[in-house]
């Protein structure tokens, strides 16, 4: 049977800026830059989130379509405005972020799709916490692990919820026991933790949850730890100019899950472990698809590279 990925996560119209000049206006959001990538890998790809009423709303919904995603499960709210996110680029190419959201009456309401021993489900960011729709994210989380399906989880956590914490804390936590593999870079924990280090992290706050943990913190090597004690460094390389590191973990995850599914990694070898060589192929897959999207500006692996690497 033919494994897919299902992707739960926010949409919204990235803005990108260089200075106080627009350069482009593209559909994103975490699980949605990834998504987008993996269908454009040719994956088989279903997409979870909501949307306004509104013209780029329909744009969201368009844009998975054309990409490959099943977009049935995007929630359409006929009294919301879909969300925008103004990315502004430093003179290294990294961005940083304001947030609006008019979604006066946030909810979830979608019917949970077919899902099957192996297929991959992608999670994180705020959405995969909110207390406003926690439960029903909680409860599909819960339908695919009964089915079978391997979760992996990205913490994304932005500072623009720092305050929020403590209130959504217990929701991190659950998320931790319930993922096979869990991704999170150095801002997250410095963010949450105020911990920089990869083995400090995977000790305190994720070793007793999963043993499975992904530790990137941007142009630096990408940690890596499991069971038994297993831990081993990833170089980064760019492969060309960096245009924007906009995208480039959302689309780290996308190769991961790429990998898993290429490599034809089920969830009983990651209950099991995996080997070193396997963990190779998996994060380098990761890597490529993250050095793909650093040489545009948009938030997704283009095309030509999607038809290349699942040849």
């Amino acid at each position: 049977m033919t494994r897919r990925v299902i992707g739960i996560g926010e949409t919204v119209l990235d803005i990108i800026f260089k200075g106080e000049q627009p350069l482009q206006a593209v559909p994103g959001g975490s699980a949605f830059n990834a998504i987008i990538s993996l269908g454009r890998a040719g994956i088989p790809a279903y997409f979870i989130s909501e949307t306004g009423n509104d013209r780029v709303g329909q744009w969201v919904k368009r844009f998975l379509r054309e990409n490959g995603v099943d977009d049935s499960g995007v929630c359409v709210f006929p009294d919301s405005k879909s969300p925008i996110s103004l990315a502004f680029l430093d003179e290294n190419n990294n961005a940083d972020y304001l947030f609006y959201k008019d979604h006066p009456h946030d909810q979830l309401d979608f019917v949970y799709p077919e899902i099957h021993e192996d297929d991959v489900v992608i999670f994180g960011s705020f959405f995969a916490i909110n207390p406003v729709v926690r439960p029903q994210v909680a409860g599909f989380l819960d339908y695919a692990h009964r089915q079978g399906a391997i979760l992996y989880y990205d913490l994304n956590y932005r500072a623009s919820h720092k305050n929020d914490l403590l209130r959504v804390t217990p929701n991190i936590i659950e998320n931790l026991e319930i993922a096979d593999i869990v991704r999170g870079s150095n801002e997250d924990f410095e963010i949450m933790y105020r911990k920089n280090d990869a083995d400090s992290v995977y000790r305190s706050e994720i070793s007793f949850y999963t043993k499975k943990f992904i530790y990137t913190r941007g142009a630096q090597p990408v940690e890596l730890r499991a069971e038994g004690g297993f831990a081993k460094q990833y170089p980064v390389k760019t492969g060309g100019e960096v245009v924007s590191t906009i995208g480039a973990g959302d689309n780290f995850n996308a190769g991961i899950v790429f990998g898993l599914i290429k490599h034809g990694i089920t969830r009983s070898d990651i209950d099991r472990g995996l080997s070193e060589q396997q963990w190779d192929s998996i994060i380098g897959c990761g890597l490529r698809f993250s050095a793909n999207v650093c040489q545009s500006l948009n938030n997704y692996i283009d095309p030509e590279f999607g038809k290349q690497i699942n040849q």
